[in-house]
């Protein structure tokens, strides 16, 4: 594990040995919370002042950056200033999608590894959008927000607990969003399921599940200089938890009136990552951190719990499990999408077949209609037909970004905050902190600072 993952680490052991001897200690690992800086507030329903038209700047146009671009070419009130990567020819990738929409071309950044401070510096660009390898998205964030803008940063958008707190801590100081690009949030299931959720259909949720399971193996080759791999075969536990965490935390109103207090993380052996580099290279390695299954659960204040799964290495189908459990329903995305819901929840007004209910199965499939068009979410109401003509991933990275653009533009709090981020990406260091002590329960550091409470209840924000 890298080192600075146990910077800020305090270990506290509560021995408890319950009077028999040579029982195994159990004890918490707790981290530091760092005091807020003088003069900072918390950014908890931060909205920043309207703008008319957001400008932006791109810096990553690799894989994620290209469609970023095109997204934005078809929301609205929004100006493409400038485009940054280290390859020349991915920005005349990007200039050509501005052309065939009959946009102006952009301005031009790069050939250099800090090309992208340049952009970050000008003074016509309110949005500074992220999309390069994670080693770099904290960085970038950080020093966008110190030149005044607003920061935009692909998943995950931080590795590492320093790194997470210096975006709080910048967000704060700057009173900047600094929000992490997390499209799974806005897929259509998750949505409506969220909607059904907030207006009580499920009862009490007491529990969510997420994942990332997603082999990889035909994409591998695609990152490049190897930086994915490269991430898995240095660094042992959830790398990539934001997918899953995403929707579980929302469900669960995470710093909006709960909050996670403990995880504990176990993974499998390394078995198909060192073959995979064997395969490809003949040189089999002398080390691969990450184990091909990783698992993940926590539990909130509230008592609630949360089950998040990560699996790059394995043939499992694709899977981001997204399910919710509560006191009177529940709800499953993968491998099928259903709802089981309890007669008394619904009337026959509301459904067909309302006398056939039962929580022991899934809804029909004309119950299941007559559900999501009763409880659609507005915003899929709204856009969900823009969006699947748009696309990427569907629709949902659409929404994601036009959501994004309506928030800023309303002067709105944004639908993910920077402690969204800092909650669903210190899987990434927790979790290894956990395996690496034996699958030892690790205290999950209040981000807010003590302002977890003061919103209750998470919902997106609409402008009158």
């Amino acid at each position: 594990m890298k080192k600075t993952f146990y910077s800020a680490l305090v270990l506290a052991a509560a021995l408890l040995l319950g009077g028999c001897c040579g029982q195994p200690a159990s004890y918490t690992l707790r981290t530091d919370v760092p005091e807020r800086p003088a003069g900072q507030e918390d950014m908890v329903a931060f909205a920043a002042p309207k703008l008319d038209t957001v400008r932006v700047g791109f810096i990553g146009l690799g894989m994620r950056g290209p469609g970023a671009v095109e997204r934005f070419t078809h929301i609205p009130g929004t100006k493409i200033v400038a485009l940054c990567d280290l390859r020349p020819e991915c920005v005349a990738g990007a200039q050509r999608i501005l052309a065939n929409a009959g946009l102006p071309a952009a301005a031009e950044y790069s050939g250099s590894e800090d090309a992208w401070k340049g952009l970050c510096e000008r003074d016509d660009i309110d949005l500074v959008y992220i999309a390069t390898d994670w080693k770099h998205h904290a960085e970038m964030g950080i020093y966008a927000m110190e030149q005044g803008k607003h920061a935009a940063i692909e998943v995950p958008a931080a590795m590492t607990l320093e790194e997470i707190w210096s975006l709080i801590n910048t967000s704060e100081r700057t009173r900047k969003h600094c929000m992490q690009l997390e499209n799974c949030v806005y897929d259509f299931f998750e949505m409506n399921t969220l909607n059904m959720a907030q207006q009580g259909l499920f009862g009490e949720v007491l529990h969510t599940e997420g994942s990332y399971i997603h082999n990889l193996k035909e994409f591998w080759p695609y990152y490049w200089n190897n930086w994915r791999l490269d991430y898995n075969r240095e660094h042992r536990g959830d790398v990539y938890a934001t997918h899953g965490m995403g929707p579980a935390c929302q469900l669960l109103d995470i710093h909006r009136g709960d909050r996670m207090t403990t995880l504990v993380s176990m993974d499998t052996k390394a078995v198909n990552g060192p073959a995979y580099i064997e395969q490809t290279t003949g040189q089999a390695p002398e080390s691969f951190a990450n184990g091909d299954h990783t698992m993940t659960m926590i539990r909130t204040q509230n008592g609630k719990t949360i089950h998040i799964q990560h699996d790059v290495l394995t043939p499992r189908p694709y899977s981001r499990m997204y399910q919710l459990t509560g006191t009177k329903g529940f709800a499953n995305k993968y491998p099928v999408e259903g709802y089981a819901l309890e007669p008394e929840q619904v009337s026959s007004d509301e459904m067909p077949d309302h006398e056939n209910l039962s929580a022991h199965g899934f809804l029909s499939a004309e119950q299941h209609a007559a559900l999501v068009e009763k409880y659609m979410h507005p915003i899929i109401r709204e856009v969900g037909d823009l969006a699947r003509t748009v696309g990427g991933h569907g629709g949902m990275d659409f929404i994601m970004d036009y959501r994004l653009v309506y928030c800023l533009r309303n002067g709105l709090p944004l639908d993910m905050d920077v402690y969204d981020l800092a909650e669903w990406c210190c899987l990434a260091p927790l979790s290894a902190l956990s395996i690496e002590h034996g699958s030892a329960p690790v205290e999950v550091p209040d981000f807010t600072r003590g302002g977890w409470n003061k919103v209750k209840g998470f919902r997106h924000a609409f402008a009158e």
